[in-house]
């Protein structure tokens, strides 16, 4: 990776809300939506925020950790995956830019946060 800041991309099941409000403090956020990939599953999605070399942000918990493993015992790389369990917007907000104040994202690429 090149960049400092992570790139976050929001699987389908995140609110465009939290795209906005992370866009609003001046970080990059991109959405299935806007990248015109509602519809696609959950491997299409992991690898689609890998090609644009953005952590992906789910609610996803079962299926991000399995895909994880699958890169892992592949040998693939990806950008990222932060896990987040439903919350109020402004929890969630918050909670991201803790991660995007502190983390690279050279630091982030394969791992997994949750939050």
């Amino acid at each position: 990776m090149s960049d400092i800041f992570i790139h976050v991309y929001l699987d389908e099941d995140v609110d465009v809300l939290v795209a906005s409000l992370l866009i609003s403090r001046g970080f990059k956020a991109t959405t299935a939506k806007q990248a015109g990939q509602l519809g696609k599953t959950d491997a299409e999605q992991l690898e689609y925020a890998t090609s644009l070399k953005a952590a992906i942000l789910t609610h996803n918990r079962t299926d991000f950790e399995e895909l994880a493993r699958d890169y892992f015992d592949r040998g693939k790389l990806h950008s990222g995956i932060i896990i987040m369990v439903r919350r109020p917007y402004s929890d969630i907000v918050q909670r991201l830019l803790t991660i995007l104040d502190t983390t690279t994202a050279d630091e982030m690429e394969n791992q997994i946060l949750y939050i």
